[in-house]
C-alpha cells in the first residue's frame, strides 16, 4: 500500500500563451473512486498550476508529464563543449529560469533562441542545431537521458527534450517545467533529484503512454479520446470508470488515467529503485517515476 493519501496527474503544456487546452489535471483518492477532473471554469494557465504546487495538501504524490531535465549522461554534459553548461538538474533549472526571466507564462523562448545554446535545439524551420545529435546519436529523434532510453526498450516511443518540433515534441513542455520546478524549491520535493522521503507530497515525472500502456492500451493508441475507451482502461487498472458517454479530449483523459494508475502503482518498491537509476543519473538526468 502506498503511503500517499490522492495522486494528482498533470498534463503539462509548453505552448506560447497564457493559458492553455493542454493543461489538464486530476486527482485519484487512495480510498478509491473513479479519478475526477480539476475544473477550473477555463483553460489553465501554467501560473495558476505554479500556485497549486505550492499549496499542495499533504502527502500527494504528484505526476507530471514533462521530462524534468536534459539529458548529461551520453555526453557527460547537457551541453557539451559549452563552458557555462549547469552541472546538476538544478543548477540547470535555474539557468533557464534566469535567462527566461523577463519571459511572461514561464515560457522558455528566450533559452532555446540564446546564441550559445541553439546548437543543441532541433527548432522550426528546419533548424536543427549541429550539436543536437552530440555528434553520432544513432537516431533522428536526438538525444536521450538514460530513462528515455529504458522508455524506448518497453516499446514506447520517447522524443529527445532537445527536440522542439512536431506533434510529438516534449522540449517545450519540459523546459517550461524545469521553470516551474526552479520556482519549487524548498517547497516540494522532486524524485529522484530529491531522495524519496517518509512523509509528504512529493513531484515526479510521469510518461502518460506508459500508464495507457498499463491499462491494456498499445503505444500507437495511447490517446483516448471516448469516455467508454477511457472506462475501459480505467477497469484494467482496478479503477472506477466515469461512467459518462461521448467524446473527451485526449488531455483530459491522460490526466485521468493517469491519476488511476499512479494510485496502482505508487505503493510497487520496484517503481522507486529501477535499474539505471544510479545517484549520478538521479542528480543530473531525473528519471520518469514507473519505468523500470
Amino acid at each position: 500500500m502506498s503511503r500517499f493519501r490522492q495522486f494528482l496527474a498533470i498534463d503539462w503544456s509548453g505552448a506560447a500563451g497564457e493559458r492553455h487546452a493542454g493543461i489538464a489535471l486530476a486527482i485519484a483518492d487512495a480510498t478509491g473512486g473513479a479519478p475526477v477532473l480539476v475544473e477550473r471554469g477555463r483553460k489553465w494557465s501554467r501560473a495558476e498550476v505554479l500556485g497549486i504546487l505550492r499549496d499542495l495538501p499533504a502527502d500527494t504524490l504528484v505526476g507530471m508529464d514533462l521530462g524534468i531535465a536534459l539529458p548529461f549522461a551520453d555526453c557527460g554534459a547537457y551541453f557539451p563543449g559549452h563552458g557555462a553548461s549547469p552541472q546538476d538538474a538544478r543548477s540547470l533549472w535555474a539557468m533557464i529560469d534566469t535567462l527566461c526571466g523577463d519571459e511572461p507564462h514561464l515560457a522558455a523562448g528566450s533559452f532555446t533562441d540564446h546564441a550559445d545554446l541553439a546548437p543543441y535545439f532541433r527548432r522550426h524551420g528546419g533548424r536543427e542545431g549541429a550539436r543536437f545529435r552530440c555528434d553520432g546519436a544513432a537516431h533522428g529523434r536526438g538525444r536521450f537521458r538514460v530513462t528515455e532510453q529504458r522508455q524506448a526498450a518497453m516499446g514506447l516511443k520517447p522524443y529527445s527534450n532537445f527536440n522542439l518540433v512536431g506533434a510529438a515534441q516534449v522540449g517545450k513542455s519540459s523546459l517550461t517545467g524545469m521553470r516551474l520546478l526552479h520556482r519549487l524549491q524548498g517547497t516540494v520535493p522532486v524524485w529522484p533529484i530529491d531522495p524519496l522521503r517518509q512523509a509528504g507530497s512529493v513531484i515526479c515525472e510521469i510518461y502518460t503512454s506508459l500508464a495507457a500502456m498499463e491499462a491494456g492500451r498499445s503505444a500507437s493508441r495511447s490517446k483516448i479520446r471516448d469516455h467508454a475507451g477511457l472506462d475501459d482502461a480505467l477497469g484494467m487498472l482496478g479503477s472506477p470508470g466515469l461512467g459518462q458517454s461521448g467524446a473527451i479530449d485526449d488531455h483530459s483523459s491522460d490526466a485521468l488515467l493517469t491519476a488511476a494508475w499512479l494510485r496502482k502503482v505508487a505503493g510497487d518498491p520496484s517503481r522507486w529503485t529501477p535499474g539505471g537509476l544510479t545517484r549520478e543519473v538521479a542528480r543530473t538526468e531525473g528519471w520518469t517515476f514507473g519505468v523500470i
